[in-house]
């Protein structure tokens, strides 16, 4: 059978690649997530149990029929279906025949006497099925040779999206009724789903995932409509031209840029399974860095491989010259739930980032609330698990941006971010378009500014930094950074996962706090430093600076909940640029509290300090 995207061609590729982790195994199951027509699965089914997928009901048949053809035996039945159809000449005038051949309609999908026989066909399949002549297997079996013999004698060019004008020679030729191409090899098991794969992945459980989405505009509802009616069965109403069932069912948001990117990061978040083999052309939505960072935020360590598989595309005058068409393979062995760390999309200065998997570590392990006291860009706080967390800053547009992430809709925001982008001719160091933009967004009232524009503008700005004048004007100037693909997994990642995590949203000061947290909650602070400065945190942006005398109140502070046995954990630098904290030192000394060095971190300027994580809890 003709299929877009028909992954025959790179079966021993795949193979190869499991082969080479040792994960050619019985005893494991294989998800095929968008099973199309079956080739992945069917030809696995020699090495796994076998589970599959598509959004399209033909196509689950079609695969099944294929996977479970070695074991249909008809001995119900008694005779073989296939000798009792081609010595017939038995046909019905159905819906086959009255919309999509030219006798009653101008369709010419199949001759009259071809869809007078598929009509036939369908019904005595349908016939044996409810009279309990054939089994399950044996239905979809001779349903998947169906499909087969239609697909061999349709008056298409490949798909059902329209007819040919004229009759192609191969439709002219009388229907037989053929076995489906199938490995001759009994499948331990299969298991069927038949809907949209982020509805259903958090359920399945496997050891092996196998993704091959759909990765252009391209609709297969639309291409493959007459199939998917032919399995149904269901006499619906159809469109005067094409003859097309009503395709907005069995339309997928893989098929359209940004959705596609949403999917693929929650399908790989949500699954169970261990291993992770995704194979994508590069003529998709995504890129390849896109891909890439996502399955490195969820994959092991060291386990990511990609392997780029060249492959011929029909040539004409048009496509001759572009660029080389090819299949990329990707494998990750995914890492656990909890060990998936979450980047915020603002490269904040002091950003702790990098040093989440610490932070995580040395956590108090007695708590049901999380309160971020200083959450900047938020790293710590939506990495924290299922408790609900407090973000709390003092700065109302970082709060507001954070926020955002939360309340608008990923693909509505990201296209908001495209027209603003488009509208201005953002680009990476160029000045003017930046200056237009930035002065757009200084133009507005301070309660009427959009926090989605402020996040496209910080993106252009040097080194994505967030500062604003004394007047709360934006001030950042140009930089040589811009909303890339990397940018992209991250606000896509962070995005969903905001919207799934229990979070409240303060602008305060973090000692209004003292009276409304309690022993159940673990206090983490991240306050500007003494021995650096940056825009944050020297007091001439229209926000309250740091100094000494502050920094004493943050002791006392903290001096105060441990007295209350509330647990707490301090981010902060005790020596720079050759200069040491002497009185955060002696503090510690004197209450007893606990330092973990975490050595040299690197800053977002290239510079580097030293910072420790301060708790009053055994580690």
């Amino acid at each position: 059978m003709r299929y877009l995207g028909n992954k025959t061609s790179i079966l021993s590729n795949i193979a190869e690649l499991l082969e080479s982790k040792n994960l050619l195994n019985k005893n494991m199951t294989f998800f095929d997530a968008f099973c199309g027509s079956g080739s992945v699965a069917d030809y696995f089914k020699q090495y796994y149990n076998i589970i599959i997928n598509d959004n399209l009901t033909w196509s689950v048949i079609y695969t099944k029929g294929r996977i479970v053809a070695k074991s249909c035996s008809f001995d119900k039945l008694g005779f073989d279906p296939f000798d009792f159809f081609n010595s017939n000449n038995n046909s019905l005038h159905g819906f086959m025949y009255e919309n999509y051949s030219p006798s009653i309609s101008s369709r010419m999908y199949f001759t009259i006497e071809n869809a007078a026989r598929i009509d036939y066909f369908r019904w005595q399949i349908e016939e044996w099925k409810t009279k309990s002549q054939i089994n399950d297997d044996e239905y979809c079996y001779l349903m998947a040779c169906l499909i087969e013999s239609v697909s061999d004698v349709s008056n298409t060019a490949g798909v059902y999206g329209a007819f040919l004008k004229k009759w192609d020679s191969r439709a002219l030729k009388p229907i037989i009724f053929e076995k489906v191409d199938s490995i001759e090899v009994i499948c331990p098991s299969v298991k069927v789903y038949n809907a949209k794969i982020e509805d259903i992945i958090s359920d399945v459980e496997c050891d092996i995932l196998y993704l091959d989405p759909p990765y252009t505009q391209n609709q297969y509802g639309t291409q493959y409509h007459l199939l998917e009616t032919l399995v149904l069965d269901d006499n619906p109403s159809i469109s005067k031209v094409t003859g097309s069932r009503r395709t907005a069912p069995m339309r997928s948001d893989w098929s359209k840029d940004i959705k596609s990117h949403i999917l693929f990061d929650r399908v790989i978040a949500k699954t169970k399974a261990k291993h992770i083999v995704f194979s994508y052309n590069n003529d998709g939505f995504m890129s390849k860095d896109f891909i890439e960072a996502c399955l490195k935020r969820y994959g092991k360590p060291d386990t990511y491989i990609c392997k780029k598989i060249s492959y011929k595309k029909y040539q004409n005058w048009k496509s001759a010259n572009e660029k080389e068409h090819f299949e990329y393979l990707f494998y990750i062995e995914k890492r656990t739930n909890g060990d998936v760390t979450y980047e915020s999309p603002l490269n904040y200065i002091g950003s702790k980032a990098k040093i989440i998997k610490e932070i995580k570590e040395y956590s108090s392990t007695h708590y049901t609330k999380f309160l971020d006291a200083f959450g900047g860009g938020f790293n710590v706080g939506i990495n924290m698990g299922q408790v609900p967390v407090i973000y709390n800053d003092i700065n109302w547009f970082v709060k507001d941006l954070i926020k955002s992430f939360k309340e608008n809709d990923t693909y509505d925001y990201i296209s908001f971010m495209r027209r603003i982008i488009s509208k201005f001719g953002l680009e990476k160091a160029n000045a003017e378009s930046y200056q237009k933009a930035r002065d757009y967004y200084n133009s507005f009232s301070i309660e009427n500014r959009d926090p989605r524009l402020l996040f496209v503008i910080i993106l252009y700005g040097y080194q994505q930094q967030i500062r604003f004048n004394g007047s709360h004007e934006f001030n950042n100037p140009v930089g040589m950074r811009w909303f890339n693909d990397k940018v992209l997994e991250k606000m896509v990642s962070f995005s969903r996962v905001i919207k799934e995590c229990d979070i409240s949203f303060y602008c305060d000061s973090y000692l209004d706090f003292e009276e409304r947290i309690d022993e159940n909650t673990f206090v983490y602070l991240d306050p500007p430093y003494m021995l650096t400065n940056g825009s944050y945190n020297d007091g001439k942006r229209g926000f309250k600076g740091w100094d000494k005398d502050l920094e004493f109140e943050l002791f006392e502070f903290l001096n105060r909940l441990n007295a209350r046995n509330i647990h707490f954990m301090l981010s902060y630098v005790v020596e720079h640029k050759g200069n040491k904290n002497n009185d955060l030192i002696q503090w510690t000394i004197e209450n007893n509290y606990k330092i973990i060095e975490l050595g040299d971190i690197l800053g977002i300027s290239g510079s580097r300090r030293k910072e420790v994580l301060i708790v009053n809890y055994d580690i």
